[in-house]
């Protein structure tokens, strides 16, 4: 009898330490999940734009023009630059209310 009381005793004394690292790691990492969200809040707030992924992706692919356009301009190319650059507007202009 004695042996299953101490059996029983580090079963939960395991369970108990096995409890408290699965808290603190869900909440280690559920702070990094809340800081995504509220930084992904604030954008699309001061942006005027939806918080969709199809509109971040959007805003990522206008972004990713005007970086295009800017090193077209950078190499040279002034029509390339121009091309680059009414596109990366164009597409950010649509996106942001």
């Amino acid at each position: 009898m004695r042996v299953e009381g101490f059996f029983e005793w580090l079963g939960q004394a395991l369970g108990t330490v096995i409890r408290y690292i699965v808290e603190g790691l869900s909440d280690f990492f559920g702070m990094f999940a809340r800081a995504g969200h509220n930084f992904l809040e604030g954008l699309s707030r001061t942006l005027g734009m939806d918080r969709s992924l199809l509109s971040l992706a959007a805003l990522v692919v206008g972004l990713l023009l005007l970086v295009a356009a800017l090193r077209a301009f950078f190499r040279g190319s002034i029509i390339g630059g121009l091309i680059w650059l009414f596109f990366g507007l164009w597409l950010l202009s649509w996106l942001i209310h």
